[in-house]
């Protein structure tokens, strides 16, 4: 197949055909390789002797096995390569050369017999293949020979030579006649190949055609071949997913004219730069499977040959817009598709509906064992079952194998293909139907057509859908863009013909709902992340989820102390005084004339005085069974009934020994301590796996001169170390043999890399599933950072010029500095990220995940104020200590407090699904931030409730956890909800005029007096700043009913209807604070009244 360029790509594919690739690294995969350079100035070429050794004999085995159903019985395979062209073509000959040698040699003719190779080719490019003379040699017994061609000759004695050495063996092996095999789709090209197939016809020959033999050969990807299909597919689909839609979104929002050619070319330059679309892939290596198509206003075409015309794209009302797009990673081909509907009639959304099943229903069936017609029978099946009238319209095949071709023949999807599926075949999916009739005031729109691709890998269970980063569900595809019709009619685009189901919409770009506000629409989007969230915290607790669990583990008993073992292993007396036994860790003590040994562990304190006398006292306390805030050890527990001492006090006339007996006992005390508390946090770490060293030919990826966070022990000078990624993990080291500290991968829970702007520093976070051990800090947060500038104070005060030189130089030099470490971090983790890409490493799902400093905000997440900053999967604070990271699927709700009017802060809780842990508070963020906050929340579909009070959630928590069925009676979460109490209070019988005034005041003046500081106050304190009045009506219930029977006929006088009892619990449990929690077995008691404002 042959598909031309409309743009001018005639350069750069002459360039591409003359210097296919340098990529012999990427075609590596994760074998041990060995490679050989051939000569040849700047421009030197690489052979992968692996690849080719491990090819080479694949090809002789499939050859050798599968000759006669095949290969057509041949002895000889003769290949010959066309010399480049213009043209974007797809040929057998080229795929081989890729395959094979992991260059295309154009103007090249291969032939492979049973001993021998022969290549007939020019000077530079047989040069190159003397590096794979030993490889074939070793691998399948082949001598290579090389047939020099210079630029005068026509080639003709090469190739009767050729022929000469075809004819030996056919007569060494008792044939006549040699059999040899070519591509016989293939016309020759130029005037080498020209006269090789003139010659080649008249040798007398049986000739044979291979092309089944090397469709066979082609068909299943090994490892590396598979990482170039899913590279290509990443960036086709990102090309979709983050350029073409946003581009037509825009292009119809704004009602731009544009023809499909310069989208055409504008998607194409796009793909040629991966960059931006932010794929991180070498340009060199990437390449258009075809120029992309985009059709619409009534003229379509379903084939991959079809070109986008000079139209201009079409959105009206029904209108329909398909869009294709495929891209080559190192040869390998990829391809998406996808077709966007414009307030779409019930015709065409029920023929997309029904089309996405038939798609998904194809890819389905792609499982190994099957044969390749089942694809196409079940889309068709699905068709036939749901929409029987658009069967005629069904394209007559699901798609083709792809790869090194973009359509590999032999592996079509169609309904008679006896073609078994393997492992490792990556196949095109399309579907689609052609000219569809519907009813259309517009002629451009009667006749439709729809399509849907996606590149698929057979895996050895299920399929691998690798293009679905670009959606095809129906809500990403269909768009409201309805002006002329009425408001009445808008409902009827978006039902089903069956009128069963609406089809939800994507984007409303220019509709009768332009006028609603940000709000508006984020008010409906939270209503609806209630109501889910609402079901799934029910499903969760009434399945004893993770609401439930307790992640508080048992503590582990300490062991048993023991000084000595027996007495004769107590130290010679020489006086009676106090001794400290450092080795055995035990205070030798004179007790009625003997030395009693004591552990040092069971010294609680020591101290010591010296009165006027110069007398010196020393008193020693210990620990014993009782004692309050005394640990649990064994031994306590162990001798129960036993009689501890617990204090002894000695006397002395030598103040210089007390002196150093308690700074003795002191040392060893702290010494054993940290040695205990270390070996007690070592018992619950989780066993890790060993570290992977890269070996000498691979050099790990490395960072120097760092610092980390926590920082290791000990008194001695802190010492930056090296930050190194190697197999399957990192390993960070400082020249103390004792400071290192190693992170596998496996670990990583997040990561992140955090270059410096506003800070002092660029640092590189890991947040992981299980505790290590930092020197000996127990920690699941790790850093490592490097400080970007010095921090200088200028003695003296003066202020230095704007103006000075040294002033702007030293500025420069520091710019420059930051730049470079940001670079350096930068350049590390897209080396590490690509080495996270590797298949490997895909179920890690692991990526360094970098701050958006644009929705950050500040906030008292401990007890010092920081900046707070949202990533794509958690909000992190990473400056300050400790470290903030908390993962956004791991959260239930978001409670903002202390939201109203005339506050300048607010706080947020932050409530998780794991309802056993404490809630996280970030307090005093100031109110500015607060929209910026809603909207970032709003967008990872996070619910968030906001309150005027600050809550309790300890007691709420364990409310809700000890009676779960109540909790989901109640409405679960809603009644946080602030919008609907009020709403209630709006028509309630108990009129809040009477105390707005007071409530109001009270809560200016605690802003005002506290200087923002309510979420830190007590619950007491929140008490007390109620008015007086409502703790009197607290104490008389008269004055309260009183009050009650005045609200209610005033209410009465003004025509209001009285709440129920369910409607005034209701506002009761939305308007405790944190000094009330509200039973819900018996609710009874007054509780405090929702200031409302007016």
């Amino acid at each position: 197949m042959a598909l031309k360029s409309q743009t001018a790509k005639s350069s750069r594919i002459h360039e591409l055909y003359l210097k296919p690739f340098s990529m012999a690294e990427h075609r590596n995969g994760n074998a041990k390789t060995t490679n050989v350079k051939a000569s040849g100035g700047a421009n030197a070429y690489t052979i992968n002797l692996d690849n080719f050794g491990k090819r080479l004999n694949l090809l002789y085995s499939h050859w050798n096995e599968f000759n006669d159903d095949l290969w057509g019985a041949s002895e000889v395979l003769a290949i010959a390569t066309p010399p480049p062209s213009e043209d974007l073509r797809y040929l057998k000959s080229s795929a081989l050369n890729i395959w094979l040698l992991g260059y295309e040699f154009p103007d090249t003719i291969m032939v492979f017999m049973k001993k021998q190779i022969h290549f007939l080719c020019s000077q530079k490019k047989a040069s190159l293949l003397e590096a794979v003379k030993k490889s074939a040699m070793e691998v399948v017994g082949a001598e290579v020979v090389m047939h020099v061609k210079v630029k005068s000759d026509d080639g003709i004695e090469l190739m009767e030579s050729i022929f000469g050495a075809v004819r030996a063996q056919s007569k060494l092996d008792g044939h006549d006649t040699p059999v040899v095999g070519f591509i016989a789709r293939e016309a020759p090209e130029g005037n080498l190949l020209e006269t090789w197939a003139d010659k080649l016809k008249n040798a007398n020959f049986q000739l044979s055609d291979i092309t089944n033999g090397f469709s066979d050969l082609f068909a299943v990807k090994d490892s590396a071949e598979i990482t170039n299909v899913k590279k290509a597919a990443y960036l086709t689909s990102s090309v979709m997913k983050n350029f073409v839609v946003p581009k037509l979104e825009k292009v119809i929002d704004e009602e731009k004219k544009i023809s499909h050619s310069s989208l055409m070319d504008d998607t194409e330059k796009v793909i040629l730069e991966p960059s931006r679309v932010k794929v991180k892939l070498k340009a060199e290596n990437i390449d258009i499977c075809y120029p992309p198509i985009f059709q619409s206003g009534g003229w379509f075409d379903l084939k991959p040959s079809a070109t986008s015309n000079d139209e201009n794209l079409y959105y009206d009302s029904t209108s329909v817009i398909i869009c294709a797009i495929g891209s080559r990673y190192n040869s390998y081909c990829s391809n998406v598709a996808r077709t966007f509907l414009i307030d779409a009639n019930a015709t065409q959304s029920k023929a997309y509906e029904v089309l996405l099943k038939a798609h998904d229903a194809a890819i389905s069936a792609l499982k190994p064992g099957n044969k390749a017609a089942t694809a196409y029978q079940a889309a068709l099946s699905a068709v036939e079952k749901d929409a029987p009238e658009f069967v005629a319209n069904l394209t007559k095949s699901a798609g083709t194998g792809i790869g090194l071709e973009f359509r590999e023949s032999g592996l079509s999807l169609n309904g008679k293909n006896e073609q078994i599926l393997k492992p490792g075949m990556v196949f095109n999916v399309s579907l689609g139907f052609q000219n569809l009739q519907t009813e259309s005031k517009s002629p451009k729109t009667q006749k439709v057509s729809l399509l849907l691709a996606d590149t698929v890998i057979v895996g050895e269970n299920s399929p691998e859908v690798v293009t679905s980063i670009s959606s095809k569900a129906v809500k990403d595809v269909a768009y409201s863009f309805n002006e002329d019709d009425d408001e009445e009619e808008l409902p009827k685009v978006k039902v089903e013909a069956n009128g069963s189901k609406a089809l939800p919409s994507k984007a409303t770009l220019r509709s009768v709902n332009q006028d609603m506000s940000k709000e508006e629409l984020r008010r409906q989007h939270q209503a609806e992340l209630a109501r889910q969230k609402n079901e799934e915290t029910a499903r969760r607790l009434a399945g004893g989820g993770s609401g439930l669990m307790n992640n508080q583990g048992a503590a582990k008993l300490s062991g048993e102390l023991c000084a000595y073992k027996n007495v004769n292993d107590l130290p010679t007396p020489r006086d009676l005084m106090i001794q400290i036994d450092q080795r055995n860790e035990a205070i030798l003590l004179p007790i009625y004339g003997s030395m009693v040994p004591f552990h040092v562990a069971m010294v609680k304190s020591v101290t010591s005085q010296q009165d006027t006398n110069r007398t010196c006292y020393i008193r020693i306390i210990f620990n014993v069974p009782g004692t309050p805030f005394n640990p649990h050890d064994a031994n306590s527990q162990k001798f129960q009934s036993s009689i501890y001492v617990k204090e002894v006090s000695f006397r002395s006339k030598d103040p210089r020994h007390i002196s150093e007996v308690v700074q003795l006992i002191k040392t060893l005390r702290r010494q054993v301590t940290s040695r205990e508390s270390e070996k007690a946090e070592r018992a619950t770490l989780v066993t890790q796996e060993k570290l992977q060293l890269s070996g000498a030919k691979f050099k790990p990826i490395r960072l120097s001169d760092l610092w980390i966070r926590p920082v290791f022990g000990g008194r001695g000078r802190k010492l930056t170390g090296t930050f190194e990624a190697h197999s399957n993990g990192f390993r960070y080291s400082t020249s103390r043999p004792d400071e290192r500290v190693d992170i596998m991968f496996g670990n990583i829970k997040h990561a992140f890399f955090q270059p410096a702007e506003k800070e002092m520093i660029t640092l590189l976070h890991f947040h992981l599933h299980n505790h290590i051990m930092v020197g000996n800090k127990k920690t699941k947060d790790v850093q490592f950072y490097i400080e970007v500038m010095d921090v200088v104070q200028t003695l003296g005060g003066g202020k230095r010029s704007a103006y000075d030189p040294d002033e702007i130089e030293e500025e420069q030099r520091e710019r420059d500095r930051k730049n470079k470490i940001n670079m350096d971090f930068q350049n590390f983790v897209n080396r590490v990220n690509d080495l996270w890409g590797q298949p490997q490493f895909k179920g890690l799902d692991l990526e360094f995940d970098q701050p958006f400093r644009d929705l950050g905000f500040h906030g008292v997440p401990h007890k010092a104020s920081a900046f707070i900053v949202p990533t794509s999967s958690c909000l992190v604070e990473l400056i300050e200590t400790p470290f903030v990271v908390i993962t956004l699927n791991e959260i239930e709700i978001v409670n903002l407090e202390r939201v109203g009017l005339g506050q300048k802060n607010f706080d947020m809780a932050i409530v998780f699904k794991d309802f056993k842990r404490d809630v996280f508070r970030i307090d005093s963020i100031p109110s500015t931030s607060l929209d910026g906050i809603k909207e970032w929340i709003d967008t990872t579909d996070l619910k968030y409730y906001e309150s005027r009070l600050n809550l309790n959630w300890r007691p709420i928590l364990k409310t809700i956890t000890d009676d779960p069925e109540k909790f989901i009676e109640d409405g679960g979460w809603e009644f946080l909800n602030m919008e609907a109490s009020d709403s209630d209070s709006d028509n309630s019988q108990e009129s809040d005029q009477g105390y707005e005034p007071s409530d109001v005041q009270s809560d200016s003046v605690s802003d005002d007096e506290e200087d923002d500081s309510a979420s830190l106050v007590e619950s007491e304190d929140d008490d007390e700043e109620d008015s007086e009045e409502d703790l009197e009506e607290e104490e008389e219930g008269k004055t309260w009913e009183e009050l009650e029977r005045e609200a209610s006929k005033a209410d009465r006088e003004k025509g209001d209807e009285s709440d129920s009892e369910d409607e005034r619990k209701r506002r009761k449990i939305q308007a405790f604070g944190k000094a009330r929690v509200p039973d819900k077995r018996n609710p009874v008691g007054s509780l405090p009244k929702r200031p409302k404002f007016r």
